[in-house]
């Protein structure tokens, strides 16, 4: 056997992706959000991209024979790549929809609209903690604690912990500690949901003592619906008990600082529209406030002035390609996006007519297929998209199912099942509500069978309880 270093010659083909196909790749799965914050970005690191304004006049065409001045190989056939690119990026060319005035309106009735952003938690007990009159370093200590609760307005670390942590003595942490756990909403800075009740439960001025009971030695059973042992255990009537918890729903708030998280207030902008014109869906693409870009005019001059120089030549080459290969990369997000709609309404036109009942069992791969694209393109394509559609504003993905073959032969998506599945357990009798295994066999004789596993993955996701938790005593 020979040892050491050898050379050795071999073809293979390989894909290899270039940073013009990742960019694309990229811009193609982009949300319309985060799209207009690249585009931004790159209008501020790239000079040669700008925006065309609207109303803004047509530049006039520069002479070809200028172009043909040029001595230089590279700046001719730059010259000419940005020509062609230019005439497709025309106002009136490809799927780009020129700003009216009619958008500028929506626009600002929106921003007229606009909610005034309401404080966080730590800032409401900020407000309150500022009123009172204390001490220096026990302010300190319970701004850290109002910092340190989370969402739900909870205080996970012990009086040793918090001590430990910013270095103060355990009773100073221990004042402070008490002190939030006296602050507006009733509830903050408790331990867990039970100490989260019982604080609210002091400061009613009165109690019934079977709920004191209740929280104090039966949360679990409560979550559990065990009412007929909890009224066992606490030699109580089921009536009494459910008196007694729905005094619990109605009085007190498991999570007092939940009121203050700001749901994501994004508005969501459709990519795609689609339209019923004399009986048929049509789909437009539809660009938001995705601004019309160019190539600013102004290389040109540039490219001449630096033809002698080879390293700014270069350079200016580099961004010119950078700023081309951007433009391109939108443009073609937009094309393909329209093609993969236009396919899944052409699949999906009953459901656009009728709603859930209408929607068939599609495959991102059926897509593929039919558009001429690899499935990891449609994938992207239609990631974080919405299309605006007579049934509303749906997320793109929600057409993509799987399905099952009913008695008749035909398939129903998931979708359709599962909105089977929610109008049996919604007209079930809630005192004896229908287990996993009745629900497979009312779905059987509805045509549609699936196994037990199915239907309680269903549930889940319907977010219906199961059936011990869903009986009403």
């Amino acid at each position: 056997m020979r040892l050491g270093l050898t050379q050795q010659l071999r073809a293979e083909q390989r894909l290899i992706q270039s940073p013009q196909m990742i960019q694309a790749m990229k811009i193609l799965q982009c949300p319309m959000q985060d799209l207009k914050e690249q585009i931004e970005q790159e209008l501020s690191e790239n000079v040669f991209l700008e925006v065309v304004e609207d109303g803004e006049p047509e530049a006039a065409p520069e002479a070809n024979d200028e172009v043909r001045s040029f001595e230089d190989d590279l700046e001719a056939r730059i010259g000419r790549e940005l020509d062609q690119l230019e005439e497709r990026t025309d106002y009136g060319v490809g799927t780009g929809i020129r700003p009216n005035q009619e958008d500028a309106d929506r626009r600002y009735e929106l921003l007229l609209n606009t909610a005034r952003e309401a404080p966080s938690l730590s800032e409401y007990l900020l407000e309150q903690v500022r009123m009172m009159e204390i001490r220096t370093e026990l302010l300190a200590v319970v701004e850290h604690l109002i910092q340190s609760l989370d969402a739900n307005g909870r205080l996970l670390e012990t009086a040793e912990q918090v001590a430990d942590d910013i270095l103060v003595p355990i009773p100073l942490a221990e004042e402070a500690i008490e002190l939030v756990r006296g602050l507006e909403p009733a509830g903050v800075g408790a331990r867990n949901l039970q100490d989260c009740l019982m604080i609210q439960l002091d400061r009613m001025s009165f109690v019934p003592q079977l709920t004191r009971t209740l929280v104090a030695n039966h949360l679990d059973d409560l979550a559990l619906n065990k009412l007929p042992k909890i009224a066992r255990d606490t030699d109580s009537t089921v009536e009494e008990i459910k008196e007694s918890w729905d005094f619990l729903r109605t009085h007190l708030n498991p999570h007092p600082g939940a009121r203050f998280v700001e749901p994501a207030g994004g508005v969501i902008t459709p990519d795609v529209v689609v339209e019923e014109v004399d009986g048929k869906f049509e789909v437009r693409s539809r660009r938001g406030d995705i601004p019309e870009l160019r190539i600013s005019p102004t290389y040109r001059k540039m490219l001449k002035e630096a033809k002698y120089d080879k390293k700014i030549a270069e350079f200016l080459k580099r961004k010119i390609e950078a700023a081309k290969w951007f433009i391109e990369s939108i443009h073609q997000r937009q094309s393909t996006i329209t093609r993969i709609a236009s396919e899944i309404v052409s699949r999906q036109s009953e459901f656009l007519r009728r709603g859930v009942e209408g929607l068939k069992p599609m495959r991102m791969q059926d897509v593929a297929d039919a558009v001429g694209v690899h499935i990891s393109t449609v994938s992207r394509a239609v990631s974080g998209k919405y299309i605006q559609t007579p049934q509303g504003i749906l997320e793109m993905k929600r057409f993509f199912s799987g399905g099952t073959v009913t008695d008749s032969g035909a398939m129903m998506s998931q979708q359709a099942v599962k909105k089977l599945l929610g109008e049996i357990v919604a007209g079930e009798d809630k005192v004896n509500p229908y287990s996993d295994d009745q629900l497979v066999e009312l779905l059987g004789k509805e045509g549609v069978h699936i196994a037990r596993r199915t239907v309680t993955k269903y549930r889940k996701a319907l977010h219906i309880e199961s059936s011990s938790r869903r009986k009403q005593y």
